[in-house]
């Protein structure tokens, strides 16, 4: 995803500082002077997407306390709360064009969401893992931690990158290293964002959930592409700039829009309605039996599970036993209790 302020330094950075007092409103059909979005944001639409985000975040806070799984979903209600709190900012700028800090801190907190729900579909993909344990390639508590330190490398190549192309007494050619870095965080991002696990069918839900997060990150990359093209201080008409800048519609399409379905997504259909409290309980390879096993031990280092989260070099025999493949105790699991339905019984 695009860091909270890459966009902004792009304009700030190709704009030598300076405000341009060229931006366009929301039909990119007349300059509106002083705006530091190229437009007169909508302020209806801000606040439509305000009520609607906070609505979905207090779903998902109520679906944590009912279905007791906070500490699987925690993600879903905080995103939610940083999009209500950037859109309300929006709102404000809606008014206040004008005003630098408000515009920022919008971008910002609007911007944040997104990398922290690709970090709560690893965890939801983990705790898959942990029900179909014959299915993983890896440890599933390791999914969360592998997938997560893969975005702090992105996210650090975004901000190396940002660093430079924000600097002015840089030269131009270092400069332009910062763009480029930028950009092969982005693209990087694309690709390791895309990649999930072949299970069953109960992961439809997190494989929309990527492509929204997928299609909303091709957009963020475009964007930016677009603006690091071109020296904004140059240009004499706004109106040859990209539509994706000069257009509101398409901040509310491809990020408003993805990340509320995305959220109302998950409120209709919630992992723990399919998943058990406990990661200790599994589906028998059956298919149909849910059994109740030891669960995944790992006794490597916490380096070691980082650096070597597939176990190809530093081997645990904990964490290699196949302990689906013994006969565990079978539970019977209160559908009611779990949020879900109940399996066949063999």
């Amino acid at each position: 995803m695009v860091s909270c302020i890459d966009i902004f330094i792009a304009l700030y950075a190709v704009s030598d500082g300076d405000l341009l007092i060229c931006p366009t409103n929301t039909l990119g059909a007349h300059p509106v002077e002083g705006s530091w979005y190229f437009y007169a944001p909508n302020k209806g639409a801000a606040i439509f997407f305000t009520v609607a985000f906070c609505a979905t975040g207090v779903v998902h806070a109520w679906q944590s306390t009912h279905y007791k799984c906070w500490i699987l979903t925690p993600l879903f209600p905080f995103c939610a709360l940083l999009f209500t709190v950037g859109f309300v900012l929006r709102s404000i700028g809606g008014w206040h064009y004008d005003i630098l800090d408000v515009y920022i801190a919008s971008l910002c907190i609007t911007y944040a969401a997104p990398p922290l729900l690709e970090l709560q579909n690893y965890h939801v993909l983990g705790r898959i893992l942990y029900y179909v344990p014959y299915h993983s390639p890896l440890h599933p508590g390791r999914v969360l931690t592998t997938f997560g330190f893969i975005s702090a490398i992105i996210e650090a190549l975004n901000g190396w990158g940002a660093s430079y192309s924000v600097n002015q007494s840089l030269p131009d050619n270092q400069r332009a290293i910062g763009h480029g870095l930028i950009k092969t965080a982005l693209l990087l991002q694309l690709v390791h964002g895309s990649i999930n696990g072949r299970l069953s069918s109960t992961l439809l839900t997190l494989y929309v959930s990527v492509v929204l997060i997928v299609v909303r990150t091709i957009f963020r990359t475009v964007e930016y592409f677009g603006v690091a093209a071109v020296n904004l201080s140059k240009i004499e008409d706004p109106m040859t700039l990209s539509p994706l800048l000069r257009y509101e519609a398409y901040f509310y399409v491809f990020e408003g829009a993805t990340m509320i379905i995305n959220s109302v997504l998950f409120n209709v259909r919630h992992p723990r309605r399919y998943l058990p409290e406990s990661n200790k309980i599994y589906l028998a390879e059956d298919g149909v039996t849910e059994v109740e096993g030891p669960g995944f031990e790992d006794g490597r280092p916490f380096w070691q599970t980082l650096l070597d989260p597939f176990g190809l070099w530093t081997k645990d025999k904990a964490s290699q036993a196949k302990f689906w493949e013994k006969q565990p105790t079978q539970v019977e699991v209160n559908a009611a209790d779990q949020g879900k339905e109940k399996p066949q019984r063999s």
